[in-house]
């Protein structure tokens, strides 16, 4: 890494600090006039000693782990099925003219919709909330792939084709490599879906999970604890697409020449 990419990033890591120092003082300035009640809105400090509380006594970190486990499950089935549903709707006509239609309806019923059905069929239990988190991203993952494969350019095919590469060797060799700068942006999306299903499913259910704790602090009036497993929930979020989405997609615009 050269001195100008270490001064480019440490200029971004200032002004990004100095944002949030900025959000930091908007916050504590709207406590201190009472713009609400202070039961309604603490203040930073309430909130970062909630925070501290609930990693220190674990509750937040199980509510962590076990959230991680239910979304890697049911993101990590959408992917996989997904995947191979939307290369089946790029690839096959037939499945195209009468699958694809009820993909795109049903990508468009929002997650929760689906938890009525998931209680009926799997009662409450585990299942259920993983259910959900499959049909809230599932749909999604099958448009990405869908979307990806079809934005081929045909000319790389063609090239593929010239130069002897068939069936497997085309797909591993042309097909996968082309569509992967699209299907990470089609991951990000769904791993959001993902998380706001596993999130619905939570608060409406009783068992511990980042969602049930938010539902916790909302029934006993606890608006420091709501606040502190939203800030929780942020900074997973901003995790995942730094230290994952993000070295993925910048790997990838590398080798394409796009970095």
């Amino acid at each position: 890494m050269t001195k100008v990419d270490l001064k480019r990033k440490g200029r971004k890591l200032i002004i990004k600090i100095i944002f949030l120092l900025f959000l930091l003082l908007i916050w504590w300035l709207l406590y201190k006039i009472h713009f609400w009640p202070a039961w309604l809105f603490p203040s930073p400090r309430q909130v970062f000693k909630t925070l501290i509380k609930g990693f220190a006594n674990h509750t937040f970190i199980w509510g962590i782990l076990i959230s991680m486990r239910r979304l890697f499950i049911g993101f990590g089935f959408a992917l996989l099925v997904g995947s191979f549903v939307g290369f089946l709707l790029a690839k096959v006509k037939i499945i195209n003219e009468t699958v694809g239609f009820l993909v795109l309806g049903l990508q468009t019923l929002p997650s929760i919709c689906w938890l009525p059905l998931a209680l009926l069929w799997f009662g409450l239990n585990e299942k259920a909330i993983i259910f959900v988190v499959i049909m809230g991203s599932i749909m999604s993952m099958t448009i990405a792939m869908e979307s990806a494969v079809k934005n081929i350019p045909p000319l790389f095919i063609r090239a593929g084709k010239m130069l002897g590469v068939q069936g497997w060797q085309l797909f591993c060799h042309v097909i996968f490599p082309a569509i992967l700068p699209s299907f990470i942006t089609g991951i990000k999306q769904g791993w959001s879906f993902a998380w706001r299903s596993l999130m619905s499913g939570e608060m409406l259910f009783i068992t511990l999970g980042l969602g049930q704790l938010l539902m916790i602090g909302r029934q006993l009036n606890d608006m420091s604890q709501v606040m502190a497993v939203m800030l929780v929930i942020i900074m997973i979020g901003i995790i995942f697409d730094k230290l994952i989405f993000g070295v993925m997609e910048n790997s990838v615009r590398r080798k394409w020449g796009l970095k």
